[in-house]
């Protein structure tokens, strides 16, 4: 990395006082300092990239790059530009496979391929590799994982890191990704994970769900089928009965956002009047709510949004299903 080094020059002749060159020097030294220890750990990226092509050094470097990969910004496209390493970071996932089903994962196991999954949630993050990461249909490997249904320490980390690196995707906000992942069954897995998941594994599943239906092809594609509809609000509204007994701010917030976006859909708004949970009509989540100023005017917004019309004329709305 090249340091920008600014001199700054005195007019008129003037001598600089004695006590400038002191700092100057010492800032100098800092900087090559600086400068030799980049240089020294952009070598150690490179030859733990290197190391990932060998099975007898690859688990070194797998926690090496992942305890690293937000101090290198490019880090993403020396990945994937680098030979063999995406082939490798795939072995290791694959090599999971035969301990999920029976399951059979250990801890090791399940800490060694989460390594591979946050490299691999780097490069699903960088704007460089996304549409390349995309295009190699990369996700799709990662959902045998969150198929599992275990909910020991091991499986939930492996369930929640895989969520990371969807939730990396569509944080991004990006049409090409939204346009991918509805092309998979990424909207069950996510809607199986929120059922059952455990509150942090919920919470990333609801948020990708959330940015699908924030995109105008995710929201138009869930509310065109009475099935797909009707899945969806039977989720949200169970997790609403689970929150009111277990309360958690932070999963009720991304909850109230899908039902809000779904509000946009007027089919889907006239089913929703009839079938929103009666705990976010009353007072059952005041106190939850009660320092989270965007989440309580989300929720007010959502309310007035399902007054009844004036002149409750007939609609052709998605037939409501109840949460069970």
């Amino acid at each position: 990395m090249v340091m920008e080094t600014r001199f700054s020059l005195g007019g008129g002749g003037q001598q600089p006082q004695p006590a400038a060159p002191v700092p100057n020097a010492v800032g100098s030294n800092v900087n090559m300092a600086q400068q030799q220890q980049q240089s020294v750990d952009r070598e150690k990226i490179f030859q733990w990239i290197l190391e990932l092509s060998s099975p007898d050094t690859r688990e070194n470097a797998l926690l090496e790059l992942s305890k690293k990969r937000e101090a290198v910004p490019d880090l993403a496209p020396m990945l994937w530009h680098s030979f063999g390493t995406i082939a490798a970071l795939l072995q290791e996932i694959i090599n999971i496979y035969p301990y999920i089903n029976p399951a059979n994962l250990t801890a090791q196991q399940s800490n060694r391929v989460c390594n591979a999954l946050a490299l691999l949630q780097c490069v699903a993050s960088h704007r460089e590799t996304r549409s390349v990461f995309l295009q190699a249909q990369i996700p799709l490997y990662l959902y045998p994982f969150l198929q599992t249904v275990c909910k020991n320490r091991p499986f939930e980390y492996l369930r929640l890191t895989s969520l990371g690196v969807i939730g990396a995707l569509v944080k991004t906000d990006e049409q090409e990704v939204i346009t991918f992942l509805l092309t998979t069954e990424i909207i069950p897995l996510c809607l199986r994970i929120m059922e059952n998941g455990s509150e942090l594994s919920k919470t990333v599943a609801t948020f990708i769900l959330q940015k699908i239906l924030m995109d105008e092809t995710g929201l138009s594609y869930i509310c065109q089928t009475y099935e797909r509809f009707s899945h969806v609000a039977v989720i949200l509204g169970r997790m609403v009965l689970s929150l009111a007994k277990e309360q958690s701010a932070r999963l009720l917030k991304h909850v109230i956002r899908c039902y809000l976006r779904l509000c946009d859909n007027g089919r889907a708004r006239e089913a929703l009047r009839q079938c929103l949970p009666d705990e976010l009509k009353d007072n059952t989540f005041a106190t939850c709510l009660r320092d989270d100023r965007n989440t309580k005017h989300w929720l007010q917004q959502l309310l007035k949004n399902l007054e009844p019309p004036a002149g409750n004329s007939s609609s052709s709305a998605i037939t409501p299903l109840a949460p069970q």
